[in-house]
This record gives C-alpha cells, structure tokens and sequence, in this order.
C-alpha cells in the first residue's frame, strides 16, 4: 500500500490499528485518489482536511473547558460545515 500510494503522489503515510492514512497536497488529492481505486483499494473515509503544522497544548482546565465549549456550539451550529483548530488534545 505505502509503495503504491508514494508512487501516486502521496507526500506521507502511516499505518495504525489495520487502516492507513495517507496524506497528500489538496491539490494532489484526486489524482492519488483515482490512482490507488483503480489498484483496487477501498477508502473508510477520503476527504481534504486542513491539518495544523503546530499545535497548542492546553494545560488550564478553565481553557480547556472554554475551548471545548466553542468547538461544541460552532459544530452544533448548522451553518457550519466544518470546524478545524490546532489545539492538541488528550
């Protein structure tokens, strides 16, 4: 899988737990995508997410608590489709 991801365009990959993230540019994703369905391969999930390059590590339980709560009342909200953060959780 790894060879025939890499050799799609696939810019990283890591194996967990029997599935496998691959990680490409947004630009690249549809090409890797046809690429490894016309090999057979299956997707429990394929999409384009915005992935942080650094994250924050909240120690204060009040920050935590509040940051919690706006990711909760933004994802409830049905105006929005997707909520990303950088925020590193336990």
């Amino acid at each position: 899988v790894m060879m025939d991801a890499l050799d799609a365009g696939a810019e990283d990959f890591s194996a967990e737990d029997g599935y496998f993230e691959i990680l490409t540019a947004p630009e690249q994703f549809s090409q890797v995508r046809e690429a490894l369905e016309q090999k057979g391969y299956t997707f429990e999930s394929a999409e384009v997410e915005m992935v942080p390059q650094t994250t924050v590590k909240l120690t204060n339980e009040d920050d935590i608590k509040n940051m919690q709560k706006l990711i909760d009342l933004l994802e409830d909200n049905d105006d929005v489709q997707n909520v990303y953060h950088n925020w590193e959780m336990d």
